[in-house]
């Protein structure tokens, strides 16, 4: 999904402050406005008066870029090239705020009315995203915390709005940016401050303070926490609470804020004090910092808890929709805001789910305070200007920053109090709200006008400085506590053991360790200390045996002790490199390493001459690049002594770092035949030089998972140490394992994607400067890893007497290519075996005699008997292939084997064999009796379907004898448009289109007409019209459903043309099609309503095929429909599952087998004189069901839409002298556990032939008379209502545990028996289907010129490209008419009907349909006993199908062409015939809000087109805009 950036802000004036001089600082040109701080890398970004700077943690600028300042006026709208009030204007930073994971920062200014922008968050030169052309207010909410948000005074109106932050596709989203989605500030004047904006649990959350009118508080501040659902881009869940801080809102504006949590000890203190209700240390508080317009030398800070704020919320919105207003009987809520309409939305407490109250605008919910006497404050003297909380040791402690420069520390116990101040400069400059601490919550930014500083030391605490412990327990820090076991001031964190009681001391519950007294006052002790030494090496110096091991107290006695090794500095360098302290002199007379005081003679100035003895290694490669160790002594005290290193007089470069004093120092590089440390000093031990050769490599080839060794032989391969020496393989390194004549190295993994055909280089590196390769001739080979497949046997055994095993012989490809026999290894368990022969596809390998142990320590916990993994390795690669299992042989007598394992083997057959039968016999008679039932079903079947249709067509037969097209109900050309065009609509039937009422103003009608009229005009012209419709498809948010909306406005508005509209849809299809033949599949063109112009055409069908519907195809189809509706109504139908037992839809199939006989009514209606009407009913309908047959027969000469409505009539029964009302539901109906049956004329005993004082009166009143109708309105709102079946999931439990699991199992086994109704209505229906398909696809007929026009248009297009097929055609021919009209006409027959089609009757005209779209698709169907019913049921029908449509296509292609003047003169016609009719002048008003809404689109289109400048397209939309709208324009 892509990332959207909605951004929230309210308007209000930011500064910034300053803090100290002797610390990390910033110091900027202009006014600092805002700074925020990155929390994954800690950079900190300054937004200042036409600056924006990126600097790094300790304040070092990084980047800048200049934001200003630009040619800008607050009466300017964005774009300002062409505003001529536009000056030089300063650019103040109105917000930052972090994205850190998409690694961008959201940068607003003052400039072109807060206009936001995007720029890179590693380098704030580069800009992301910048656009003066998206809307007109800027504020968006990110789900980062802590966000300050602020605009000044010359900000618009808006309180809250939207803005779009990136390039975005899907402008659906914000269809009404600017009227719609804000909260308007029209009732308050223009100051606002915003401190706070927060995401929390799906809520975004806004702190400001706001001034009321002078006519209610003059110029008192007020503050308000809002809140509103994060995701609600309409605003709908906008909710306000006002803040109250100290009783009768003495500190009334708010200065700053920050959310944190509370730490332990607030948590509890604030549940203990009953004021906020219970709180815990997870849950975040807001900390508030309150000035007042009364006094300006105090300020308060109040703490509020978002669970308490949301509780208060919840109760306003319960209020605002449930209690009009009113919480406790007190009017608490009011909608101060601007809005459109009066309407509420919908919000459920805590869960964002909105329903949109209208779309024309909002309603919001407020608060008028949350009580004072529940939030406490904490006043201080002075103005609080900034706030900022941490948590340490489970305290809050809060810094406050004040207009003097100070940051005060306040611990908010149970009675706060301000302790210290932080460290810091006071330079006297405000404090801002931009107080920050850094990512380790160790140190403070300080803000002020111009300067950012930072304390190098510890701003938040200055626990060093107390030096004992009463001072520092006494300052009541949390930070602060008096370290035991250190005996200093430090954190917490600092002291070790501070876990422990008593270690860590710190006020108010612990105080300072005294010694008050002691015993015994002196003390005697006989105590032995051992001196420790932890010694390398035994040949360290070192003292033994002390003499004596006990001493006195308090008196002086001489110890001796055994000295050893103590001349171990035989040296004179590591003599002087001694410690000092050890008064160690090196004695020149003695050759030796002595005490100061043993040595008779003067300690020499130098050291005697350097002694090389031995140089690692003697050999090295000719190119040097080695690192050589030179060992001997007096090499000097410090690595500095070495001055220069020379081989044969070329520069070494000295390794300092692995210098050791006087034995050893190492260089690398140089050619060396002697090594002087000092002039006249060489080595006697020599280093040769020589060139090494390797010549050949063994084996040659190896698998690419790596761990062949290969050996290296050649000459002089021991030149260099084993660490200067690397092997590689074609760039692959092999690690070395042994060094010397010869190199062994073990090959690694190749790293390429495929085995590599050729063979690889080896080469050999010595250091840095020479690399050998290895003949051509002797190049490695990696193969394919083998690939082992099976192995045999997989079985052994012991024996004690026989100790030979069967060879195993693993299976595979690859192997001989990988390694050798002697390369190979294989492990049965932990044991290895001896691979015996190795072949390119199996090897041959020694088991083990004996059983080893398992390799793994999961296997070693299973017993003996279990199999072992047999694991086969090559190099590092390693394959587990199988298990080997060794069995035991156990002298077990063979008396005692047969009859154990032969008896239980014939039970298990004679069990077997006794099951087996009966269950077949079982079986046999249950295929008896499903035979039974199938073919007394089919029998019933033929019979009934013959016997149906008999019926059918006896009733149908006398229903249309008299049948006539002014018997048929067809809708007049108006109604029947209206539905095609406009019941897909939202609004359906209360569309403005059907309605025809437009809400105009009296006194402005005949202005509107007018202007509508030149509109109209307007739209007659191709460039206009052409431009309007490419401009709309263009933008994003004009989604399918307003394409297809406007395009029937534009079918009614353009009706008076039909020509005109015909020329338009030609030249639109023309592109289309070129679109679609040339970057798209062309069989997909007209497929779906995707485009103005595909409605279009669905439209121009509908209008030119009217006149075909009512001649030709309207009776066969009226008739369809009332044989589908005469066979469902004739057998039970479900009221409330909508199933009926006669359907050709099997998902609306009643599956239960009902009973029912037919009833003939006499039906006597009320007030129309002593006839009777004869109904049929069935004695299992309900009373609403009686009541649509009795309609539907009574007023069988009346369209639906003049008969009266079910619930508008009674149903009278007299089965006596006295009469009953007859209803769906009263208190007679039947229970059955938790649900009740609908009544039927069974339930009431109804019979079909009344007595001599017997009938059914069928009564014309309205229901409310009627007695017992309330009633059973109320009782069918029970959802536990069912008629003739109740729901498969909510059968009784004492229903479902009856009957055996056979009858079950047979019963749902046969259910699918029913489906055979499916061919019994098929079969009555078939030659009604049959009628309606030859009405519809006979070419040899009457064909309406509308399709042969068209045919023969899209059969030229086809010619002109070569790549349209012949089946590309016929999919567009069946795009265009029979998918486009006739499955529609066929599956609503209510468009061009006055009836009412019920659900099931739908689920019937459904199954036809697809039947329909089935056979006129190119696709051959292939059906298995998977497909579903509906395309089961016509399957043998549908070739049949198939043909009439081929022939319908080519009849069509061979008959005389429609010429344009023809087709016009008919399109002329239908216009002059019909047009009076439409709703013309609401379909204009309609397009024009289209216009309106895509205004500047459409304006920027005629700009742009040279055929419409020249016409004053532009000037004329302008003027019809100006007298629409009512407004005043330029013009």
């Amino acid at each position: 999904m892509a990332w959207r950036w909605v951004l929230a802000a309210i308007l209000a004036t930011l500064s910034l402050s300053l803090l100290g001089s002797a610390y990390d600082e910033f110091t900027s040109d202009t006014l600092i406005n805002n700074v925020v701080q990155d929390p994954i890398t800690s950079r900190l970004y300054v937004g200042t008066v036409n600056a924006l700077y990126q600097l790094d943690q300790s304040l070092h600028p990084e980047a800048h870029t200049r934001t200003g300042p630009e040619l800008d006026n607050r009466q300017c709208t964005p774009p300002v090239t062409s505003c001529e009030e536009a000056v030089e204007t300063d650019n103040h930073n109105k917000l930052l705020l972090i994205h850190p994971s998409k690694d961008t920062l959201i940068v607003c200014g003052s400039l072109y009315r807060g206009i936001c922008s995007l720029r890179n968050l590693s380098n704030v030169e580069q800009l992301l995203y910048f656009s003066d052309t998206k809307g007109e207010k800027s504020y968006v909410a990110s789900a980062e915390e802590g966000v300050s948000v602020g605009y000044g005074s010359h900000d618009s109106t808006k309180l809250i709005s939207t803005r779009i932050l990136q390039v975005h596709s899907d402008w659906v989203l914000f269809d009404s940016i600017i009227e719609a989605s804000a909260v308007q500030s029209n009732p308050f004047t223009l100051r606002y401050l915003h401190d706070f904006r927060h995401v929390f649990k799906g809520f975004v959350y806004f702190l400001f303070s706001r001034t009321l009118g002078a006519q209610d508080s003059g110029t008192k501040n007020f503050t308000f926490i809002s809140r509103m659902c994060e995701n609600d881009h309409n605003y709908y869940s906008y909710t306000e609470l006002q803040l109250n801080c100290s009783a009768g809102n003495k500190y009334n504006k708010v200065q700053a804020a920050y959310v944190t949590l509370p730490g332990e000890a607030l948590a509890k203190n604030m549940s203990s004090s009953g004021w906020y209700g219970p709180v815990g240390a997870q849950d975040k508080v807001v900390f508030v910092v309150f000035s007042s317009d009364d006094d300006s030398s105090s300020s308060a800070v109040c703490m509020y808890p978002l669970r308490a704020i949301n509780q208060r919320l919840v109760e306003i919105i319960g209020a605002c929709y449930s209690t009009k207003g009113q919480i406790n009987n007190k009017s608490a809520v009011y909608s101060p805001y601007s809005s459109k309409s009066d309407e509420l939305c919908k919000i459920e407490n805590e869960v964002c789910s909105l329903t949109s109250p209208s779309s024309q605008g909002q309603s919001y919910c407020m608060s008028s305070g949350m009580e004072s006497e529940n939030v406490r404050a904490i006043s201080f003297e002075g103005l609080m200007t900034a706030v900022a909380v941490a948590v340490e040791t489970e305290n809050a402690v809060a810094f406050l920053g004040t207009t003097l420069g100070e940051v005060l520390k306040l611990h908010l116990s149970t009675s706060p109090e301000v302790y210290g101040r932080a460290p810091g400069e006071n330079t006297g400059d405000k404090v801002n709200k931009n107080l920050l601490f850094d990512t380790s919550l160790t140190h403070l930014y300080i803000t002020t006008e111009k300067k950012v500083s930072r304390d190098l030391n510890v701003p938040v605490q200055a626990c060093h400085l107390k030096t004992d412990c009463q001072s520092c327990v006494a300052q009541k820090d949390p930070y602060c506590g008096w370290c035991v076991l250190q005996g200093k001031c430090t954190r917490k964190g600092d002291c070790p053991r501070a876990e422990d009681d008593n270690t860590w001391l710190w006020s108010p519950n612990q105080q300072c360790v005294q010694i008050q007294a002691f015993n015994p006052p002196n003390l005697s002790c006989r105590k032995t200390d051992y001196l420790l030494f932890s010694l390398q090496a035994d040949s360290c110096p070192q003292f033994e045996n002390p003499d004596p091991h006990l001493i006195p107290v308090g008196y002086l006695i001489p110890i001796s002790f055994q000295g050893k090794n103590l001349d171990i500095y035989k040296d004179c360098s590591l003599c002087k490199n001694a410690d000092p302290k050890y008064s160690c002199v090196w004695c020149a007379n003695m050759r030796s390493c002595v005490y100061r005081e043993l040595c008779q003679s003067q300690e020499p100035a130098q050291c005697p001459n350097p002694k090389i003895t031995e140089i690692i290694p003697r050999f090295g490669p000719l190119n040097g690049g080695i690192v050589v160790t030179i060992k001997g002594s007096n090499l000097g005290i410090k690595k500095e002594d070495i001055k220069k290193v020379t081989v044969a007089g070329v520069d070494c470069v000295h390794q300092g770092d692995r210098y050791s004093v006087s034995t050893r120092y190492s260089d690398s590089g140089g050619k060396m035949n002697n090594h002087s440390c000092r002039p006249g000093v060489s080595s006697q031990v020599l280093f040769t030089y020589r060139d090494p050769i390797p010549e050949k490599v063994s084996p040659l080839k190896g698998p690419v998972a790596g761990g062949t060794v290969i050996t290296i032989s050649g000459k002089h391969l021991d030149t260099a140490n084993k660490n200067d020496v690397i092997v590689t393989v074609g760039g692959t390194p092999c690690e070395v394992l042994s060094f010397g004549s010869e190199i062994t190295c073990e090959t690694g993994v190749y790293k390429g994607q495929k085995v590599p055909l050729e063979s690889l280089r080896v080469s050999v590196r010595y250091g840095k400067s020479t690399t050998k390769d290895v003949p051509v001739t002797f190049n490695f080979q990696y193969s394919e890893n083998p690939k082992l497949t099976d192995y045999s046997p997989k079985t052994s055994f012991v024996c004690p007497e026989v100790n030979d095993q069967p060879p195993l012989s693993p299976q595979g490809r690859g192997f001989s290519k990988a390694m050798t026999a002697e390369e190979a290894q294989a492990f049965v368990g932990d044991a290895s075996c001896k691979v015996t022969i190795l072949q390119d596809d199996k090897l041959f390998l020694e088991a083990p005699s004996t059983q080893p142990r398992a390799r793994s320590k999961r296997q070693r916990r299973d017993t003996s008997s279990d199999p072992l993994d047999l694991t086969i390795k090559f190099g590092n690669g390693e394959w587990v292939v199988g298990s080997v299992n060794y069995e035991r042989k156990y002298e077990v007598p063979l008396a005692i084997i047969i009859p154990a394992v032969i008896v239980p083997m014939l039970l298990f057959i004679a069990v077997s064999v006794y099951c087996y039968r009966r269950k077949s016999q079982q079986a046999e008679r249950e295929y008896e009796k499903v035979k039974h039932q199938l073919d007394h079903l089919e029998e019933s079947v033929r019979d009934r379907c013959k016997k149906e249709f008999t019926d059918l067509m006896i009733e149908m037969e006398d229903q249309t004898n008299d049948l006539s097209e002014a018997r048929i109900p067809f809708l007049d050309y108006k109604t029947y448009t209206d539905r095609v065009f406009f019941l897909p609509s939202k609004d359906g039937d209360n569309d403005v289109m059907i309605t025809g009422k437009l809400d105009i103003p009296e006194g402005r009608k005949v202005i509107v007409a007018q202007a509508l009229n030149q509109f109209s005009n307007l739209l007659n012209s191709k460039t206009f019209l052409i431009n309007f419709i490419k401009t709309l498809e263009g933008r994003p948010d004009f989604n399918a459903r307003s394409r297809v909306y406007f395009a029937s406005l534009l079918t009614v508005a353009l009706h008076g043309k039909l020509e005109y509209y015909t020329d338009i849809m030609r030249s639109l299809l023309l592109e289309l099609m070129e679109e679609y033949v040339h970057s798209k599949n062309p069989k997909l063109m007209l497929r779906r309503s995707e485009t103005v112009v595909e409605r279009m055409l669905c439209n121009w069908m509908s209008i030119c095929l009217y006149q075909f519907l009512r001649d030709s195809a309207g009776e066969p189809l009226y008739k369809l429909f009332k044989a589908i509706k005469h066979q469902v109504e004739k057998g039970p139908v479900d009221a409330k599952m909508k199933k009926a037992k006669y359907t050709l839809n099997d998902t609306g199939l009643l599956g239960d087998d009902v009973e029912y006989c037919v009833l003939t009514l006499q039906v006597l209606v009320h007030g129309e004189g002593p006839d009777v009407t004869p109904v049929k009913v069935l004695n299992c309908d309900t009373i609403s069901q009686v009541k649509e047959k009795i309609i539907e027969q009574v007023y069988r000469n009346l369209p639906y839409s003049q008969r009266p409505k079910v619930d508008s009539v009674a149903l009278e029964w007299r089965p006596g002298s006295t009469g009953q009302i007859l209803s769906d539901m009263d208190l007679t109906s039947q229970k059955e556990g938790r649900w009740k049956r609908l009544n039927t004329l069974a339930h009431y005993n109804v019979s079909g032939y009344p007595t001599l004082f017997e009938s059914v009166v069928f009564r014309l009143m309205p229901t409310e008379h009627v007695p017992g109708v309330p009633v059973e309105n109320a009782l069918l709102e029970d959802d536990k209502v069912f008629h003739l079946v109740r729901p498969a999931d909510e059968l009784d439990e004492v229903k479902s545990k009856r009957g055996s699991l056979k009858a079950k199992a047979t019963t749902k086994a046969i259910a699918e028996i029913y489906l055979t109704r499916l061919l019994s209505v098929k079969g009555t229906l078939q030659q009604f289907v049959d009628d309606f398909f030859r009405s519809v696809l006979c070419s040899g007929a009457v064909v309406p010129p509308a399709v042969k026009y068209f045919f023969d248009f899209l059969d030229e297009q086809a010619l002109k490209h070569d790549n349209v097929e012949e089946e590309t055609v016929h999919i567009w021919k069946t795009n265009s008419l029979p998918m486009r009209f006739w499955v529609n006409i066929l599956k609503n027959p209510h468009f061009i009907f006055d009836v009412h089609v019920t659900e099931v009757v739908d689920a019937s005209l459904s199954v036809i349909a697809q039947t329909f779209m089935d056979a006129c698709t190119k696709t051959e169907h292939k059906l298995s006993r998977e497909s579903p019913s509906n395309k089961l049921l016509y399957a043998k029908e549908i070739s049949t199908y198939k043909k009439m449509v081929d022939d319908y296509y080519k009849g069509i292609k061979q008959m005389v062409p429609v010429s344009d003047q023809d087709m016009n003169t008919h399109l002329a016609e239908v216009s002059r015939e019909h047009t009076d009719t439409l709703n013309t002048q609401a379909a204009l008003h309609q397009l024009y809000q289209y216009a309106s809404k895509y205004y500047d689109g459409i304006i920027q289109s005629l700009d742009e087109d040279p055929a419409a400048q020249s016409k004053q397209l532009t000037l004329r939309l302008q003027q019809i805009a100006a007298a629409l709208e009512n407004k005043v324009t330029d013009l």
